[in-house]
């Protein structure tokens, strides 16, 4: 099955945006007794909260994934029941491999004495990713009847039901702020709505730039008039606010993945001839074939960094210093491409050994791929 550039290119944006959104907004602050706390520079720095639209991409990890499963789907040999086993394999093993680890990790750490409020940091940061893995296995389970439904109905009014429920979720939890942590049926819905535009786009249903027009009038629309009728401009929460737009999502979290994905398609052209590059392609391919360990992976490599950088010795600034001004977010940049080559070396693929094994033939000193000639077919 051949692979669309432009989809690539827009996971790799989506990853690169989520991992970078998370290593800016997540500071962890150094106690004097050696503990680590978390804070966020946007507490102290609000005047940044609209840069986290670029930077919360995932309405298009959810696009790309409809546009992924509904081609897989289609092209795999064992029909929708086999493929599905498969599907979910690959999103469940990487999350196997990083709560093993992490157990190790962490009673390694106890044993060692860390602090109990640097092992609570470190265990929410490296759980956190974690959610992200329940939508998506339920959206990828339900995407043989979504389909059905996108070629039937239309991708629009598959979605409008979804971005109904969103907005009651989002009623809900104001007029009710006890149960905002009690609507999972909200994250469910709203990642629902890029995830039919993938499954519509491998159907060729949004092709052109009428419609991917159409999707950025729609998204910014909605962006303009819901942060005009009070929603917070941050697309992701913010300590000590009362609403949150990503927990659960709100209809802002929708009208940006709206957006991003509309803006997205527009930029395919460009962002085709970009990928014929050598260099581009080759990290859009990297990016792309360890999308679900990078993404797993990430936060638990930001707190292993500082942790390990805190016991070599003291406060640095942007990695252990308090987020509360742009000296800080200047350090903190410094420190980004520590952490990327950190999580390069982390998720290399290890090489066994550096030659092919040696085989029966080649310890009798018979070269391999040569047959003699009397064991050719045909001769005799």
């Amino acid at each position: 099955m051949s692979r669309d550039p432009v989809v690539d290119g827009l996971r790799a944006y989506a990853m690169g945006g989520v991992v970078l959104g998370h290593w800016l907004v997540t500071g962890l602050v150094l106690a004097p007794d050696g503990s680590l706390s978390q804070a966020s520079p946007l507490s102290a720095m609000p005047a940044l909260a609209p840069a986290t639209w670029l930077f919360q991409t995932l309405g298009l990890f959810f696009f790309t994934a409809g546009y992924a499963s509904a081609r897989s789907m289609a092209a795999h040999p064992g029909g929708a029941r086999g493929w599905l086993a498969r599907r979910i394999g690959r999103l469940a093993l990487p999350a196997v491999a990083l709560l093993g680890t992490g157990a190790a990790v962490l009673l390694i750490a106890t044993v060692l004495g860390t602090p109990d409020a640097t092992l609570t940091v470190a265990l929410t940061l490296a759980a956190t990713p974690l959610w992200f893995l329940l939508p998506l296995a339920a959206l990828v389970a339900l995407t043989a009847p979504l389909t059905a439904a996108v070629r039937r109905w239309g991708p629009l009014w598959c979605a409008a039901p979804a971005v109904v429920v969103v907005g009651a979720g989002d009623l809900a939890a104001r007029l009710l702020p006890a149960a905002d942590g009690l609507l999972p049926v909200s994250v469910l819905a709203a990642w629902a709505v890029p995830y039919l535009l993938g499954l519509a786009h491998a159907d060729g249903r949004l092709a052109g730039r009428r419609p991917a027009v159409a999707l950025v009038a729609i998204g910014v629309a909605g962006l303009a008039t819901l942060v005009g009728v009070g929603y917070p401009v941050s697309a992701v929460g913010v300590p000590g606010a009362g609403v949150s737009n990503l927990n659960p999502p709100s209809l802002l979290a929708v009208a940006l993945a709206v957006t991003q994905v509309g803006v997205g398609l527009l930029v395919g052209p460009a962002l085709a001839r970009l990928l014929r590059r050598p260099l581009p392609g080759r990290v859009v391919g990297a990016v792309n074939r360890n999308a679900v360990r990078v993404y797993l992976w990430h936060q638990p490599v930001l707190v292993g960094v500082t942790a390990l950088a805190a016991r070599a010795g003291g406060a640095l600034p942007g990695l252990h210093t308090a987020p509360d001004g742009l000296p800080w977010l200047a350090a903190r940049l410094c420190w980004l491409p520590v952490l990327a080559v950190v999580l390069v070396l982390l998720l290399r693929p290890r090489r066994v050994a550096d030659r092919p094994a040696v085989g029966p033939a080649e310890r009798l000193g018979r070269p391999v791929g040569r047959v003699p000639s009397g064991d050719q077919p045909g001769v005799r």
